[in-house]
This record gives structure tokens, sequence and C-alpha cells, in this order.
């Protein structure tokens, strides 16, 4: 979590702009894919993100071996045959806040990002809606969105193609507060 987490600072830090970074260390990511079949959720709570706060990028890295599934094949088909987890390790997102937003002002706030998203070494863009919830003391972000599995060259076999939607829900929730 900690090298997941430096990883991510350094990578907004490297952007060459001195900038108030806010992170999470526990992104709660899920999945969901349901068919007439049968229905397939998974959740990760251990992802980390940082969002540099004057610029407005946001940066997002989950483990893929985190996600845990209701049955334990289920966990054990997608980190060997679908998501390839040896090989791809993580799945990340990094983009920008398109609004501009006033970080020192509480309240709700609905926000669009764009960025590329990275699932098993295929990187594509997306442009997403969410919410920042704001506070004195940290900032709440959530959306969620869809992603067709074929767009990041996850191949689903024949056999299992009825128990498998093509597109799966996704939905990410962070609380960040100012790095110290």
């Amino acid at each position: 979590m900690q090298k997941l987490l430096f990883t991510l600072i350094t990578l907004l830090l490297c952007t060459g702009i001195k900038a108030q970074i806010w992170t999470s260390k526990n992104v709660t990511s899920s999945f969901f894919s349901s068919t007439p079949l049968e229905d397939i959720d998974a959740l990760s709570k251990t992802g980390a993100s940082a969002i540099n706060i004057k610029t407005n990028e946001i940066i997002f890295k989950i483990n893929n071996t985190s996600f845990q599934f209701k049955k334990k094949l289920m966990q054990e088909h997608f980190n060997e045959n679908y998501i390839e987890s040896d090989k791809y390790p993580t799945s990340d997102f990094k983009g920008k806040i398109i609004e501009q937003i006033d970080f020192s002002k509480p309240g709700t706030y609905p926000i669009t990002i764009k960025g590329n998203l990275q699932i098993h070494g295929v990187t594509k863009e997306y442009q997403v809606k969410g919410s920042l919830v704001i506070t004195a003391d940290e900032v709440r972000a959530t959306s969620a969105f869809n992603v067709k599995l074929a767009d990041h060259a996850i191949k689903i076999p024949t056999i299992v193609f009825n128990k498998i939607a093509e597109t799966v829900l996704v939905k990410m929730t962070a609380t960040y507060q100012p790095k110290k």
C-alpha cells in the first residue's frame, strides 16, 4: 500500500508543479457483471489515489489481486484467465477533473473526469461522471462507469460467454486527506 501511494504521489509531483496533494489510502472499487445466468461482483478496499487540488490531476492504482469475490473459483478465474494478474498486476487511471473546483468551499460538486484507464495492459481514454463532496477535513469522490471488456483485450471463452457480461459496471469511492 505504501509503495502504491508513494508511486502515485511521485507521478503527480513529476508534473513539475508544486502543489497541494491529497491522498486516499483505502480506495474502494468494485465491478458488477450481470447476465440471465449469473451475476458476478467483486470488491477491493485497498486501492490508492492522489489528487492535486491545484491542477485537478487525479490518479488511481488498484492491485488486481485485491479484488475479493463471493466465490473463490471466480476470483481464481479472474486473476489467472481474464485479467492475468501475474502479467498485469495493477489497473490504473490517470486523468484530470474538467470542471474548475474551489476545494476551499465545502459542498457537493458534480464532476467530469477525463483520462486514461489501463486494465490488462491496454490503455483506453475515458470520460466519466462523478461527484465530489468537500468538507473542512476531507474530499470524498465517487464515480460509476461502464467498461467494455473487449476494449481492454479481456477475452471471454465461448464456454462461459453466457455467464459474463460484455460490459461491466465499475464503481469507485475515495476519501482524500491532505498529504502531510
